[in-house]
């Protein structure tokens, strides 16, 4: 996961990306120029950064993803609970829990969570 680090900066542009795709390079330069107040050389060096870890792909001035938002989401998060909860699930939820309640609504949605992994492991 550590090639798909982003800063914050890295990550608003890698949004638009994500929710314009697939986009072509003149029109990401314009929307940067007006969402972020980007120049457009800086809008190709950071296209060409994203591209160079393989997160995104410029085809012919046509840009699309290599990685799904959702899928680089789910890396993030494996990555934060194995980096600060030595990888265990149960001492994440407790620390969360710790300060968050949880709704009716996430205890069931967990729970079926739970019970879709138990079957799958049968």
């Amino acid at each position: 996961m550590e090639k798909y680090k982003m800063g914050e900066k890295g990550l608003k542009f890698a949004n638009i990306i994500w929710d314009n795709e697939p986009i072509g390079s003149r029109e990401l330069t314009q929307i940067c120029t007006d969402l972020l107040e980007w120049k457009r050389t800086t809008t190709y060096t950071m296209l060409k950064t994203l591209c160079d870890k393989q997160i995104f792909i410029n085809t012919n001035g046509v840009v699309t993803s290599l990685i799904s938002k959702n899928d680089y989401e789910l890396n993030k998060g494996s990555e934060f609970i194995n980096d600060s909860f030595q990888g265990s699930l149960p001492k994440f939820i407790t620390a969360f829990t710790h300060k968050n309640k949880l709704s009716d609504a996430d205890i069931n949605e967990i729970q079926k969570i739970i019970d879709a992994h138990k079957e799958d492991k049968l």
